[in-house]
């Protein structure tokens, strides 16, 4: 069965002064079939979280662009981004007066089967049959509390250190990349990439369930009318990207 795509790109500034999420989709150049998700929600400053997150959209696209599967595997493109990324962002330090950091969510689309890579809290969700078939772990304080069982799910909702991150681009550590692959893809599977300030109103039934029985740029806008009227007015900047399989008719 011949399969297409339907995506977004969606953002808004939320309550915040700065937007400092990027977020894009690049259809490969010359390779039909191919394209790279990328998502960056950036830290540090008036200016500096937005030059990071930006650092890392930009390096996805050099790398894929001469990206060639017949030399890299897709988990070496999705690490050497991530990696470069990190190096790049650090040096920014050197040219600004600001401190910055980011996460990253790098998702590979090919014919059949879809890789991913993450650091930080922004999230990799991948939806099947309605449902939520796999989702990233993040790179966090309350994360790792609740892995550990030192925390329930309920007690990390209203954790007062929620946003401290283990892991980042930008920071003296090495970032920790986690990877992930899905293959037998079929019609109905759906990939969402977000920030926080998207995924910290919803559950992953109710993400699942948007992502899935609507047209992506309709689940996107309904996402975010409805994590701005949860916000209650603190709301944090948001992005995404979806990435619906659908019959090509």
């Amino acid at each position: 069965m011949a399969l297409t795509v339907d995506t977004v790109v969606a953002m808004h500034q939320g309550d915040r002064k700065d937007q400092q999420d990027r977020v894009a989709l690049f259809p490969h150049p010359t390779r039909p079939g191919m394209l790279l998700a990328v998502l960056a929600d950036g830290m540090g400053g008036h200016s500096g979280g937005a030059m990071a997150a930006e650092q890392v959209l930009i390096k996805a696209k050099q790398n894929f662009e001469a990206y060639s599967p017949a030399s890299e595997s897709p988990e070496e493109l999705l690490r050497t981004i991530i990696e470069e990324a990190h190096v790049v962002i650090k040096l920014t330090r050197f040219t600004s007066e600001q401190d910055p950091h980011s996460t990253a969510c790098v998702l590979l689309m090919q014919p059949g089967k879809v890789h991913w890579a993450h650091c930080g809290d922004s999230r990799i969700y991948c939806f099947r049959d309605g449902a939520l078939a796999n989702r990233s772990g993040d790179h966090s304080l309350v994360a790792e509390l609740v892995r550990t069982g030192q925390l329930s799910e309920s007690e990390a909702e209203v954790y007062p250190h929620k946003n401290l991150l283990l892991s980042c681009l930008g920071a003296e550590r090495e970032p920790r990349i986690d990877i992930g692959s899905s293959d037998g893809l079929r019609v109905g599977d759906a990939f969402l990439i977000c920030s926080d300030g998207l995924w910290g109103h919803f559950s992953d039934e109710e993400l699942a369930g948007s992502i899935t029985r609507m047209p992506a740029r309709q689940a996107a806008r309904e996402l975010i009318d409805q994590a701005r009227v949860r916000a209650r007015g603190t709301g944090d900047n948001i992005s995404m990207a979806i990435v619906r399989l659908v019959d090509s008719v």
